[in-house]
């Protein structure tokens, strides 16, 4: 008996932490960027696939990533990436839903640092 008590007070714990953790808004740490050398080349610079996906339980818009030194030698579609100020917008400042990815392409001699600088969370979520 004093076990099963064990294991409820157990579960209400963790059901209350993860309703804490659900409730605080999401940080920086909530957008993932990851890139991969897809193998491909444009003239002798490799192509990069980037991949910018929404770990935050919320959509969020005006996603702004910080690259220093951007460039790319070939085309990058500008409603996906494109400069804005000191930063580069991500998907032409749309809304991103939780769990869902926004990818784009460059070509350079190197993979470039990204990372997330600042992103608006809709206002209807929890």
């Amino acid at each position: 008996m004093a076990s099963v008590v064990k294991l409820l007070f157990v579960v209400l714990l963790l059901h209350i932490f993860a309703d804490i953790v659900a409730s605080q808004p999401c940080g920086l740490t909530s957008i993932q960027v990851q890139q991969t050398n897809t193998g491909a080349k444009v003239g002798n610079d490799p192509v990069f696939e980037v991949e910018v996906k929404n770990l935050c339980h919320c959509n969020v818009a005006k996603l702004l990533l910080r690259s220093e030194g951007f460039a790319s030698s070939m085309l990058v579609d500008p409603k996906l990436f494109r400069r804005e100020g000191n930063d580069y917008l991500v998907n032409d400042g749309k809304s991103i839903q939780s769990s869902l990815s926004v990818k784009f392409s460059y070509a350079w001699d190197r993979a470039f640092t990204m990372s997330a600088e600042s992103f608006l969370i809709q206002q209807n979520c929890k």
